[in-house]
């Protein structure tokens, strides 16, 4: 896991990034992509798409199994990874490094109610 200070992670094991004003990205965690196995398919949300914090907005599909895929923080979906539905192996690769999608936020503030990687790490080992 990646020694991030600017990433905060929810409770279904998706992390958000601020990365500019009013903007993040979303992924899943490396404990997520673990639990789940190899990915072999992103059902990606439609642009434009608005999302009430913690809605499901997506599936990630595995040789295992099938998670939905939820929204950390209200926004609108304003980007998805592309290279995904060729390439969803990335995932795996680098789950922390790779985004599945970018929301403009609804409001910045309430990433403050997210957990911390260190705090993310203490609900893992409790979990």
């Amino acid at each position: 896991m990646l020694n991030d200070e600017n990433i905060n992670f929810s409770e279904t094991h998706q992390w958000i990034r601020v990365i500019e004003e009013g903007i993040a990205s979303v992924g899943i965690s490396d404990y997520a992509q673990e639990s789940l196995g190899d990915v072999v398919y992103v059902e990606l949300p439609a642009l434009g798409s608005k999302f009430m914090a913690g809605q499901q907005c997506g599936v990630v599909e595995s040789v295992k199994t099938a998670s939905d895929l939820f929204i950390p923080l209200a926004g609108e979906v304003i980007a998805v990874n592309e290279l995904l539905r060729e390439q969803p192996e990335l995932i795996n690769e680098l789950p922390q490094e790779t985004w599945i999608f970018k929301v403009k936020l609804v409001d910045v503030r309430p990433v403050e109610t997210l957990m911390s990687q260190a705090q993310y790490l203490d609900f893992l080992d409790k979990e």
